[in-house]
């Protein structure tokens, strides 16, 4: 089944999503069957001890503890850094390499789109994960929290039933955790099963279009739109990364950088009480349903994940809008008036 026909598919109704906050779920989890951790952020000692009840022999079908390097860089990095050239510097040991840049839509003209789900289920395949397997993904040393998100976000929207975030990887080195150089191990290939995707955590281009109309008239009361990218791309005075892309924002839409979410010098996520205080501060109506959205969606989902932790709002209103600016700028007409700047 093609990507675009799955993300064209119409949301249930509000009343048959689940209400559960992910740390809620995996409360309910871990009463349930064995599961290495409560919540959805786990500690770099957290995840230390987990890998260290890892099966030791490669034929054993118990799950595992999978720790999954999500690095990643924007296309305008100053040094001109790759997601694979600070893996091969150093990482966890057993950690597997997910490409942002390769496990995507490849029909897309937009950058890293979600894949269909034969394209995620044959890369989860050749990363030698199975659906038991509970994934741990981490970002790289150098930005603490940046793109790890996003995959852990694209794991649940394909179903994965156990996946986690490490906040972080800059403090999992800065603790002396132990750490490896090279290529990627060689893994086993799986045979992951085509998932399920989960439309009701992705927003279109076509309904966040007829909200953003809304906006731009009298406003959607009933929804806010979060933008984790800078304030100066967001009122359209700075520069998008990518040459010939318009600066600028969606009508109705709420400047939120997402650094406001992170600790300034550990680049950890907030304490979820912190994290409340920074939405408040935003006005960000946790009554509403609230669209995150970025350059790519990549850092909209750092939004999204301090939503989570923070427990802030209906989880079953909450969704990422994947094209986010790129798509949105390149698709919009000028004569529509859907590109806003700061006034």
């Amino acid at each position: 089944m093609a990507f675009a026909t799955l993300r064209s598919i119409p949301s249930p109704t509000r009343l048959m999503r689940p209400t559960m906050s992910i740390s809620q779920q995996l409360r309910q989890q871990t009463q349930s069957r064995q599961i290495s951790f409560s919540s959805y952020l786990v500690s770099p000692r957290e995840l230390h001890e987990a890998l260290k009840k890892n099966p030791t022999t490669k034929i054993s079908t118990s799950p595992r503890v999978i720790p999954l390097c999500a690095a990643w860089f924007m296309p305008n990095d100053p040094e001109g850094r790759t997601g694979i050239d600070v893996f091969r510097k150093h990482h966890i040991p057993q950690a597997r390499f997910f490409d942002l840049d390769a496990i995507k839509d490849p029909e897309s003209p937009y950058p890293h789109m979600l894949p269909t789900v034969e394209t995620f289920a044959e890369a989860m395949s050749q990363l030698g994960i199975r659906r038991d397997d509970e994934v741990v993904v981490y970002d790289t040393e150098e930005l603490g929290i940046f793109s790890a998100p996003r995959v852990g976000w694209t794991l649940r929207v394909f179903g994965h039933p156990r996946v986690h975030v490490l906040n972080n990887y800059r403090l999992w080195v800065r603790d002396g955790y132990p750490t490896e150089t090279g290529e990627p191990a060689p893994v086993e290939k799986t045979s992951y099963p085509l998932p399920q995707f989960d439309s009701k955590l992705v927003i279109p281009y076509l309904e966040l279009k007829e909200i953003a109309k809304e906006h731009r008239k009298e406003g959607a009361k009933e929804v806010e739109i979060l933008d984790a990218r800078s304030y100066g791309r967001w009122a359209g005075t700075d520069p998008e990364p990518r040459p010939g892309l318009s600066s600028g924002h969606i009508p109705g839409s709420k400047s939120l950088p997402f650094q406001e979410l992170l600790d300034p010098e550990a680049k950890t996520y907030l304490s979820p009480e912190e994290l409340r205080k920074v939405f408040g501060k935003h006005e960000v109506d946790d009554t509403k349903s609230i669209i995150s959205t970025c350059g790519t969606g990549v850092t909209a989902s750092i939004i999204e994940t301090a939503l989570n932790v923070a427990e802030y709002g209906d989880p079953s209103l909450r969704r990422v809008y994947d094209g986010s600016w790129t798509e949105w700028a390149q698709r919009v007409k000028d004569s529509e008036g859907l590109i806003k700047k700061a006034t």
